[in-house]
C-alpha cells in the first residue's frame, strides 16, 4: 500500500501497533503536525516487536481493518457561479469526464439567499444562516459598526470575528473539527478574501492561502512566496489567480502540509459572468480555463500516483442568471415616503429602526404591489411557525433564516424562463447584467460531483442534495460524527457503500401564503423537497 498523498516516510520512532493474531500491523507517526500510517505484513510481527522493545516503544491492539477515512484525503473545489448547463463537452470536458468516472448529483442545492457569503459558511459548517449567522454578502452587525460590513473583505471580518468575541459565526466548521480531531483542513482560494476566510474562519490546521495575499498564518507567506512568486493581479477571466490557486495545493498543500481535507475556490466564472453576461463568449472562455485547472490537477494527483488516494467533490456555491431590472428597494421606499427609519442592506435585507410593525405592514404592502418584487418573508407570526406575522408572507423559519441578526423583512426578486442573447434561460429582475442571489431555479440548482475511493462510479443522483452536506460528509469521511448544528445530511447515496440513490424517500412541499390588494391580489410558493430531516429550499415564486 502506498503512503498517503504528501506522506513522508516513517522513522524508527515511530509508534508501533501490533493486531490480533492473523490481522495487519500497522505503525503510526504523529510529528511536526504530521500523520502518516503504513501497513506492514503480520509476519513481520517478531522483527517489528523486538524493534519495538528495543527503542521502548509500548504496543496496543487495532481493529486489522482501517476505515477509508484514515487512508484518503479529501478536495472539494468550489466553482464560482457554476451554472449545471455549463458542464458540456465543448466547454468543460475534464469536469464532465470527472462526473462520469464517479457519481452527478443532480438535484443539488444552493442555500438561499443565493450569495456567495452565504454558501462559503454553509459549506463550512453544513447549516444555513438560521443557525451560522452569516446573513447575506452585507451584513448588518450594529453592535460591531453602525455601516453595513462588505463580507467580500477578510480583513473586516476578521475584525468582525473580535469585536464579537469570536462568535461572528455561530456554529462550529469542518475545519474544527478536524482540528479536534487530529487532522487539517487547508484552504486555497482566487477569490474574495471574505469568501476565503469563512471558509476556515478559525485559521485551524493548514490555514488559508488566498491569491489575493490574504495568507493564515502569517508564518507561511514568505514560503508562499519563494514557491509560488508574486501575488496575481486580478483579472476577467482570473486565468492567473486559478492557476496559483491550484499550485497552493499542489506544491504547499500536498507537499508541506499535508491536509486531510482541502476546501479550495475558483471565483470564474461568477467575476467574468457579472460582466459579460451567462453564456457570452468571455464567460464561456473562462470555463475552459477553469476546466483546464481542473484537467491540470488531475494530471498532476495521477503523475504523483496518489489520484486513487483522494476523494474529489465539485460544487458551486449558486447558479447565474440574467438580470437588468428595476429591483431597487431604497428608491422604491422613497417613492412611497417609506424610506425614513429604514436600512436597506445587501439590496435584499430591510432592517426597520423607527416605525415598528405598523411599518414593517406598510412595506410590506407596497412590495406585494410591485411587480418586480418576487417572494416576501418575515419573523414567524408565533414561534416555529412557517407563516409570516404579515399576511401574504412566509416566515424566516421556512427558509432556515431566522437568527437574531435577521433583517425585519428579506425580499427576493422576481424571475423568469426567459432567454438571453446567448440562448441561456433565466431572467431575474435585480439590476446589473447577470448574477444570483435569488429564489429562481437558475441561481438554486446547481451540481455536485464526486469521484474517488470512497464514491459510486458511473452513478446519477437525482436525489435532493445541497451545499449543508458537503461538511457532514466530510465528517464522515474522516470518522468524525457531525455535531448537531450541521441541518446537513451525510450523502451516503454517493459513497461506495451507501443505498441507491433510487432507494432513498423524498417528499416535496409547496407552502403558500397569500393576501388581497387593492388591485388584485398577491400569493408566494416556496417549494421544497425533504431527505429524511433535512430540507432545501428547491424555488420561490410570486404571483399576482
Amino acid at each position: 500500500m502506498k503512503p498517503r498523498a504528501g506522506r513522508r516516510p516513517a522513522r524508527l520512532a515511530s509508534l508501533l501497533v501490533v493486531p490480533p493474531l492473523g490481522g495487519r500491523l500497522w505503525r503510526r507517526r504523529e510529528l511536526a503536525g504530521f500523520r502518516l500510517k503504513a501497513e506492514l505484513p503480520a509476519a513481520r510481527f517478531a522483527a517489528v516487536a523486538l524493534l519495538a522493545l528495543f527503542l521502548g516503544v509500548s504496543l496496543t491492539c487495532l481493529p486489522p481493518k482501517l476505515t477509508a477515512a484514515e487512508t484518503h484525503s479529501s478536495l472539494v473545489i468550489v466553482i464560482d457561479g457554476l451554472r449545471p448547463d455549463y458542464i458540456t463537452q465543448e466547454l468543460m470536458p475534464n469536469l464532465l469526464a470527472l462526473g462520469e468516472s464517479g457519481v452527478v448529483a443532480d438535484a443539488h442545492h444552493s442555500v438561499f439567499p443565493t450569495v456567495t457569503r452565504v454558501n462559503s459558511p454553509s459549506i463550512a459548517t453544513g447549516s444555513y444562516p438560521g443557525t451560522h449567522g452569516l446573513m447575506h454578502n452585507t451584513i448588518y452587525l450594529p453592535e460591531v459598526s453602525s455601516n453595513p460590513i462588505d463580507t467580500a473583505d477578510g480583513d473586516a471580518l476578521l475584525a468582525a470575528e473580535m469585536a464579537t468575541g469570536g462568535r461572528l459565526l455561530n456554529a462550529v466548521s469542518i475545519g474544527e473539527l478536524l482540528d479536534q480531531a487530529g487532522k487539517k483542513l487547508l484552504v486555497t482560494s482566487s477569490g474574495t478574501t471574505g469568501a476565503a476566510y469563512l471558509l476556515n474562519h478559525k485559521f485551524t490546521g493548514g490555514g488559508l492561502l488566498n491569491s489575493r495575499d490574504f495568507i493564515r498564518p502569517f508564518a507561511l507567506r514568505t514560503r508562499v512566496r519563494e514557491i509560488l512568486g508574486p501575488f496575481p493581479p486580478q483579472a476577467l477571466p482570473n486565468a492567473a489567480s486559478h492557476h496559483w490557486a491550484v499550485e497552493a495545493y499542489l506544491e504547499i498543500g500536498l507537499k508541506e502540509i499535508h491536509p486531510d481535507v482541502t476546501l479550495m475556490w475558483l471565483n470564474d466564472p461568477d467575476g467574468t459572468a457579472h460582466k459579460f453576461g451567462v453564456g457570452a463568449p468571455e464567460t464561456k472562455e473562462c470555463l475552459r480555463l477553469v476546466d483546464a485547472e481542473v484537467g491540470r490537477l488531475l494530471a498532476a494527483l495521477t503523475e504523483r500516483g496518489i489520484r486513487d488516494q483522494v476523494n474529489i467533490l465539485v460544487t458551486a456555491d449558486h447558479g447565474f442568471s440574467t438580470q437588468g431590472g428595476k429591483f431597487n428597494l431604497t428608491t422604491l421606499l422613497a417613492q412611497n415616503g417609506l424610506g425614513d427609519g429604514v436600512l436597506v442592506v445587501g439590496g435584499q435585507q430591510i432592517y426597520v429602526k423607527a416605525g415598528g410593525d405598523d411599518k414593517i405592514r406598510q412595506i410590506v404592502h407596497v412590495l406585494q404591489s410591485t411587480d418586480w418584487v418576487g417572494g416576501i418573508f418575515t419573523r414567524p407570526s408565533e414561534p416555529g411557525s412557517r407563516n409570516g406575522f404579515v399576511p401574504g408572507t412566509l416566515s424566516f423559519e421556512a427558509i432556515h433564516y431566522q437568527h437574531p441578526r435577521a433583517a425585519d423583512i428579506l425580499v427576493d426578486a422576481a424571475w423568469s424562463e426567459a432567454v438571453n442573447k446567448f440562448g441561456y434561460a433565466g431572467a431575474t429582475t435585480l439590476g446589473g447584467v447577470a448574477g444570483h442571489g435569488t429564489g429562481s431555479p437558475f441561481d438554486i440548482h446547481i451540481r455536485l460531483i464526486a469521484a474517488g475511493p470512497d464514491f459510486k462510479r458511473g452513478v446519477k443522483s437525482h436525489l435532493p442534495s445541497g451545499n449543508i452536506d458537503i461538511a457532514p460528509t466530510l465528517c464522515r469521511l474522516n470518522g468524525i460524527t457531525p455535531p448537531s448544528s450541521m441541518a446537513g445530511r451525510v450523502l451516503t447515496e454517493l459513497l461506495r457503500d451507501g443505498p441507491t440513490p433510487e432507494s432513498v424517500k423524498v417528499t416535496r412541499e409547496i407552502r403558500r401564503a397569500s393576501t388581497k390588494l387593492a388591485n388584485g391580489g398577491y400569493e408566494m410558493e416556496l417549494h421544497e423537497a425533504r431527505v429524511g430531516t433535512t430540507e432545501y429550499v428547491d424555488f420561490v415564486q410570486a404571483h399576482r
